[in-house]
């Protein structure tokens, strides 16, 4: 079957909203999530995120969602790959590796001078469509000299 990554908007909110309650029960093993298309049509409109889909026919059967960062040492722009999420029965096809290879074409077009990776720890093949995508940023991508850290913030504070 066909599959198709294109660009995802507001319209595609109520094919998204099920694939991120998926996503979100995969990563966190809780109480399944209700598909929240409020949050899915935020998602889809927010002014720094970009989210893409990919389709077999009409149906959504994963998504990456990224970011178009500025370098202030290098003065180039950069690509963020936040998210890869594919529903388990599309797993193995394929559709990581067209989600990157989508992003590298659209990184060219927009100078960017790489893309950063951001993958959760501790990846669960399970829960992410992994093996597929752990062995896509292993072959694909290097390790990064640069080390990640988080400040966590509370956002009920």
């Amino acid at each position: 079957m066909t599959v198709t990554v294109k660009a995802l908007g507001q319209k595609d909110a109520h094919k998204l909203a099920p694939l991120i309650a998926a996503y979100a029960q995969a990563m966190r093993r809780g109480a399944p999530r209700r598909p929240d298309e409020y949050y899915a049509e935020l998602l889809t409109t927010d002014r720094t995120a970009e989210v893409i889909g990919a389709f077999e026919e009409e149906e959504l059967v994963g998504f990456a969602v990224f970011f178009d960062l500025p370098e202030t040492i290098t003065g180039f722009r950069a690509g963020q790959l936040e998210d890869i999420y594919v529903l388990p029965a599309h797993r193995n096809r394929g559709i990581g590796r067209r989600f990157v290879e989508t992003l590298r074409i659209e990184g060219q077009s927009r100078g960017w001078s790489r893309i950063r990776w951001i993958i959760p720890r501790p990846v669960d093949s399970a829960a992410t469509g992994l093996p597929e995508e752990a062995a896509l940023y292993e072959e694909l991508a290097r390790p990064s000299v640069q080390r990640l850290y988080e400040i966590v913030i509370d956002p009920l504070a």
